[in-house]
């Protein structure tokens, strides 16, 4: 999900939302972040992980690469032009008669993790150093309010929803890859939580705004991928902070059950639409 041009000012509800109810416990439930950086370090020293690998394996022709990339169905790529592939090539035995191909399976050939890998995966420095630094100021302050449990299921909720939005709306034989899809998801997250505690939500929105511009008028960039982990992000964040007191925890962690749920019956659908 190649990223738009993310970026990020805190206001001061971020703070004001994360004031502790009772002690250890956050506004919302789950314990406090004693370290509340860490989660978003973690996820940033993955992402940067697998990019390294990737770069060391070949980068734009590396096979850990297209095998980690979400392909709603299976790609035969060229091993003589670095990040091309057929597109009208669509099964292994019809690449196996291509002189430089190589078939890389899709979701609906059983590769199905690439519904989470997608999102750890990065080949443009650009692109990389852009959602990365989007994480580093975004991540910190929804943890401290959210509480890491909380915050962590935000971002593999909306990552997920950008790629199951990728499978149902993208071409077929495409490649998407990136955390585009979960960053959007926590501008999402803290929109919501803005408007929650009464902040001022404007900076939000106008960096919600640029970004959402960008993604349909770059060429190449996943508006599906953004879109799906935005709305997966507001969808999770609503779960967490709408829950009434009572039974909190049990009522949010079933909300993202319930959410993940969905998600796996809709790709599964299309799995079977494109299978």
């Amino acid at each position: 999900m190649i990223s738009a041009a993310v970026g990020f000012q805190c206001p001061e509800c971020v703070r004001e939302g994360a004031r502790q109810t009772r002690q250890n416990q956050g506004p919302f439930g789950g314990r406090l972040s004693t370290n509340p950086m860490i989660t978003s370090i973690t996820l940033i020293v993955m992402n940067v992980a697998v990019w390294a690998a990737i770069m060391l394996t070949g980068g734009q022709s590396s096979r850990l690469g297209q095998l980690l990339a979400l392909s709603p169905t299976g790609q035969c790529w060229s091993t003589a032009q670095p990040g091309s592939y057929y597109p009208s090539v669509h099964s292994a035995a019809m690449c196996r008669t291509v002189s430089d191909g190589s078939w890389v399976p899709g979701v609906a050939d059983g590769a199905w993790w690439q519904l989470l890998t997608s999102g750890f995966t990065h080949i443009e420095i650009l692109h990389i150093g852009m959602n990365m630094l989007a994480l580093w100021f975004l991540g910190p302050p929804l943890e401290r309010a959210l509480g890491r449990a909380r915050f962590l299921a935000v971002y593999l909720i909306s990552l997920f929803a950008g790629s199951v939005t990728v499978m149902w709306f993208a071409e077929p034989s495409s490649s998407t890859l990136g955390a585009s899809g979960a960053i959007f998801g926590l501008i999402g997250a803290l929109l919501l939580l803005t408007l929650k505690v009464g902040g001022d939500f404007r900076t939000v929105l106008i960096w919600l705004g640029i970004n959402v511009v960008f993604t349909f008028m770059g060429s190449g960039i996943s508006w599906q991928g953004h879109l799906g982990g935005l709305v997966g992000g507001l969808a999770a964040t609503a779960i967490i902070i709408y829950a009434p007191r009572k039974n909190r925890s049990t009522i949010q962690w079933l909300g993202f059950a319930g959410l993940s749920l969905l998600l796996v019956l809709l790709a599964a659908v299309r799995i079977l639409q494109l299978g």
